[in-house]
C-alpha cells in the first residue's frame, strides 16, 4: 500500500467505544493502517501481544537509553511523532527526549537492541509500516529489513525493544493510538493473546514500589484509590499524600500538613528544627463524614488532627489534643467510633469523640516483653471481627497484637517477620508501613527498607492469613521478594515521579516542600519560580525558602534552568544535594561580578547544629544571566556513594565541574539526601533569581 502523509482527514470516520483510562469513551475514529500517520501527531504505540506501550525506560532524556515496553500511561515518555525521512520510511521521535529510535550500532542482527539516540537520519533510524490484520501495523526497519519487536513475546512491564526477522508475530504488531485524536479498537485475531485489561493486568512489580524517601507510611483505600502518607520531619508542608489505583504505580496528590504552625523554630526565628517535626503519623477516612484525617504527635508534647473532604485539600487543623499520641495508628470502626493506638513499649489505646476532635477514653492495653524490645509505629485495623495493632520493632522486625474482645483488649502478641532478607542489595529490613485490603479482598503490607544515602523507601509484599486469623508475609526464598506479582487491580494513568516541572501554574506542585516553613512574600510561582532572598546569611542550613525535591533511585539527575540576571552584590544562588552534610553548584555575585562555584563539605553536627558552611572547591567567572545547573546523586544503599555536579551555557552540553561529594548513609538525620534550589543573601536583601524549569530524571 503506498505511504501517505497526514491523510485523517481523508479516512471515513466511525464512532466507537475505546477505554481510556479505565472507562469507555465513545469518540470518533478512523481506521489505524500503515496509510493514516499524521506527522503532526502524537502516538501511544501499543503491542498487540502484551497490551502495553512502547516507553523510554526510566524517562531518560540520555543517549543510548534502553526503549522498553510498559503499561500504558500516556506520559510524555511513551507519546511519539513519526518524522518523514522519505521514501515512505520514518523516524520516531520521542516527546520526552527529543531523541529517536534507533538500532544500536546500526546492526542488523537478530535481537539488537532498540535504542534512542540523537536524531541524525541514519537508516538505521529510519522504519517503515506494514500492514497487519485488525488495524495492527509491523515497523521495518530501513537498515536491517527486520522489524520492532517486544523481546520473548514478553508481556512484562520493562520488556526489552529489539529487532527481528518479520515473522508477523503478535509481539511484532502495534497499534497507532493518536494522543488527543481518533483511533479504533483493533480487531484481535483468533490466535492473538488477549490484552490485558483494566480488571486484570498481568506481569510483575518490583521493590522498592517507590525509590524516593517516603518513611513511616501508612496506606488506606477509598473507594478504587489507594492513598499512602509518610513523615517529613522539617519539611513543609508536611504529611505528602501519594496516590495510587494499582498499588505499584503511585503520584504526588497533596500534603495533609499545609504549614508547620508548631513554633517559630519551623520558620527559622530564633531556632531551627531540623529532624523535629511530622514523625511517623496516621492517616485515614471516615465514609460517614467522606473526611480524611491526620494525627500526628509533635515535639512529644501533644497531638494535632486535621482533615479535608479531598487529599487535594484545603486541609485544616481541627483541634490539638494536649497529650503525645506517639507513633499513631487510627481506626474508624465499623459503627463509626474513632480509636488511636499509639505508644513506644507500653501500648494504648485512645477512644475519640464523636467529631475526632478530643478523647474520650484512653488505657494502656498492651506491655511489650523485654525480650521483644521496643514496639512502637502502631497501625489499627478490624478484620473479621477481631482487632489488631500492627507494630514495628525498629529496624529489624514486626510483630501483630490481636484481639477478639474489643478495641481494649486483651490482646495476643504474633511476630511477623524478623531479620527477613532485604529486596534492595544492600538496604535494611522491611519494617513498620501498614496493611490494606483491595477492592478484590487480596492484602498488602506496605513497609519501608532503610536505603540510606536515599533515606527510607517503600517496598510491598502481599499478605495471607491463617486459619485463626493471623496475618503471614508471602516471601520469595525466605526473604521480602524484589518482585511479585502484580496485584489485580485497574491499571489508570498517573503522574510520574520524575520529569520536568516548568512552574507553569501559580502555586507549587505537591512533589515540591520547603526546608522549613517558607516566607510566602519571598517568592512567586508564575512561568517560572522566582526566588527572592528571604535571608541574610552565610550558613545555606540557616537559609530561608530553599526549595526541596526527593532523589530517585538508584540514581537521578536534576537540572535546572536558572536566571541569575537580578541577583545583587553578596547574593548567593543555585542547586544543592542537601542533607546533614551538603554540597552545591550555583552562582555567586559579588562586586559587580558573577562567578560559577561549587562548594563541598557543608555540615551539621549531631545535635544539629552547623559545623561547616563548606569550602568552595571550584571557581569560573560566568555571564550572560543564565545557566543551567546540574547535580547526579548515587543513593543506592551503602558507603561511598556519590553526587556530582556539572553546568552548562546552552542547555545542551554539559561540562563536569568541582568535586564529587560522598554521600552520608547514617540513618541518624532521619531523611535522605534530597536535591535543592536556593537564593540567600550575604550582604543585604533585594535580589531575586527565576528558576524555568526543574527536570528529574533517570539513566
Amino acid at each position: 500500500m503506498p505511504r501517505r502523509r497526514s491523510l485523517w482527514s481523508r479516512v471515513a470516520a466511525a464512532v466507537i467505544a475505546i477505554v481510556v483510562g479505565g472507562t469507555a469513551a465513545a469518540v470518533n475514529s478512523s481506521t489505524a493502517s500503515a496509510a493514516t500517520v499524521d506527522t503532526n501527531a502524537w502516538y501511544v504505540l501499543i503491542n498487540r501481544n502484551s497490551g502495553k506501550a512502547l516507553d523510554v525506560y526510566n524517562l531518560s532524556t540520555a543517549d543510548g537509553a534502553r526503549i522498553t515496553q510498559w503499561s500504558r500511561n500516556d506520559g510524555n515518555q511513551q507519546q511519539w511523532q513519526f518524522v518523514d525521512s522519505g521514501g515512505g520510511y520514518y523516524r520516531l521521535k520521542s516527546r520526552l527526549s527529543g531523541k529517536v529510535l534507533d538500532v544500536n550500532g546500526a546492526s542488523t542482527a537478530n535481537g539488537a537492541a532498540i535504542i534512542q539516540w540523537s536524531d541524525h537520519n541514519g537508516t538505521n533510524q529510519q522504519f517503515r509500516l506494514a500492514d497487519s490484520s485488525g488495524g495492527y501495523v509491523r515497523l521495518i526497519n530501513r537498515n536491517s529489513n527486520r522489524v520492532m519487536e517486544v523481546q520473548n513475546a514478553s508481556t512484562a512491564d520493562g520488556g526489552n525493544i529489539v529487532q527481528y526477522d518479520d515473522h508477523g508475530g503478535n509481539n511484532q504488531q502495534w497499534q497507532l493510538v493518536q494522543i488527543g485524536g481518533t483511533n479504533p479498537t483493533p480487531t484481535p485475531t483468533p490466535t492473538a493473546t488477549p490484552t490485558p485489561t483494566p480488571s486484570g493486568p498481568g506481569g510483575t512489580y518490583n521493590n522498592p514500589v517507590v525509590w524516593q524517601d517516603f518513611p513511616d507510611v501508612d496506606i488506606i483505600r477509598v473507594g478504587d484509590a489507594y492513598y499512602m502518607s509518610s513523615s517529613t520531619f522539617h519539611y513543609s508542608p508536611g504529611a505528602p499524600i501519594l496516590r495510587s489505583y494499582d498499588l505499584v504505580n503511585w503520584e504526588f496528590a497533596g500534603h495533609s500538613v499545609p504549614t508547620l504552625d508548631f513554633g517559630n523554630k519551623y520558620s527559622m526565628v530564633g531556632d531551627r528544627a531540623y529532624v523535629d517535626g511530622i514523625w511517623a503519623s496516621a492517616f485515614g477516612h471516615r465514609p460517614s463524614n467522606n473526611q480524611f484525617y491526620w494525627l500526628g504527635c509533635i515535639d512529644f508534647a501533644r497531638t494535632y488532627v486535621y482533615s479535608s473532604s479531598t487529599v487535594e485539600g484545603p486541609w485544616q487543623r481541627r483541634s490539638t489534643i494536649n497529650k503525645c499520641y506517639y507513633d499513631a495508628g487510627l481506626l474508624v470502626d465499623d459503627n463509626d467510633t474513632m480509636y488511636v493506638a499509639y505508644g513506644n513499649t507500653q501500648i494504648s489505646v485512645a477512644q475519640l469523640s464523636a467529631d475526632g476532635t478530643s478523647e474520650v477514653r484512653s488505657q494502656q492495653v498492651f506491655s511489650t516483653p523485654s525480650s521483644v524490645g521496643t514496639l512502637e509505629g502502631a497501625r489499627f485495623y478490624k478484620r473479621n471481627g477481631a482487632y489488631y495493632i500492627w507494630l514495628t520493632r525498629p529496624a529489624n522486625g514486626q510483630y501483630v497484637l490481636k484481639s477478639t474482645n474489643g478495641p481494649f483488649g486483651p490482646y495476643e502478641m504474633r511476630q511477623v517477620l524478623l531479620n527477613m532478607p532485604s529486596p534492595i542489595s544492600g538496604g535494611g529490613v522491611p519494617h513498620q508501613g501498614g496493611l490494606v485490603q483491595t477492592q478484590n479482598g487480596q492484602w498488602y503490607y506496605m513497609a519501608f527498607v532503610d536505603a540510606y544515602p536515599g533515606g527510607r523507601v517503600p517496598a510491598m509484599a502481599p499478605i495471607t492469613w491463617t486459619s485463626d486469623g493471623w496475618p503471614t508475609v508471602t516471601t520469595v526464598n525466605g526473604g521480602w521478594g524484589a518482585t511479585y506479582p502484580r496485584p489485580n487491580l485497574p491499571i489508570r494513568p498517573v503522574k510520574p515521579l520524575t520529569g520536568t516541572d516548568t512552574f507553569s501554574g501559580t502555586s507549587l506542585g505537591p512533589q515540591w516542600e520547603w526546608n522549613h516553613n517558607p516566607d510566602t512574600t519571598k517568592f512567586s510561582v508564575n512561568n517560572g519560580l522566582t526566588l527572592q532572598t528571604a535571608t541574610v546569611t552565610n550558613d545555606l542550613y540557616t537559609a530561608r525558602n530553599t526549595l526541596t525535591h526527593r532523589t530517585q533511585g538508584p540514581t537521578s539527575t536534576a537540572t535546572i534552568e536558572l536566571d541569575y540576571s537580578t541577583m545583587r552584590d553578596g547574593d548567593r544562588t543555585g542547586l544543592a544535594i542537601l542533607r546533614d552534610s551538603s554540597a552545591w553548584i550555583g552562582v555567586r555575585r559579588d562586586n559587580g561580578a558573577t562567578r560559577l562555584v561549587m562548594t563541598n563539605g557543608l555540615a551539621m553536627n549531631s545535635s544539629w547544629n552547623t559545623s561547616s558552611t563548606g569550602t568552595e572547591v571550584a571557581s569560573t567567572a560566568v555571564s550572560g544571566g543564565r545557566i543551567w545547573l546540574r547535580a547526579n546523586a548515587d543513593i543506592r544503599p551503602g558507603t561511598g556513594r556519590q553526587a556530582r555536579f556539572s553546568y552548562s551555557t546552552d542547555g545542551v552540553n554539559f561540562t563536569s565541574f568541582g568535586q564529587a561529594m560522598t554521600l552520608g548513609n547514617a540513618w541518624n538525620f532521619f531523611p535522605g539526601h534530597r536535591f535543592g534550589i536556593f537564593n540567600y543573601a550575604t550582604q543585604a536583601l533585594g535580589g531575586s533569581v527565576t528558576v524555568r524549569q526543574f527536570s528529574l530524571t533517570t539513566p
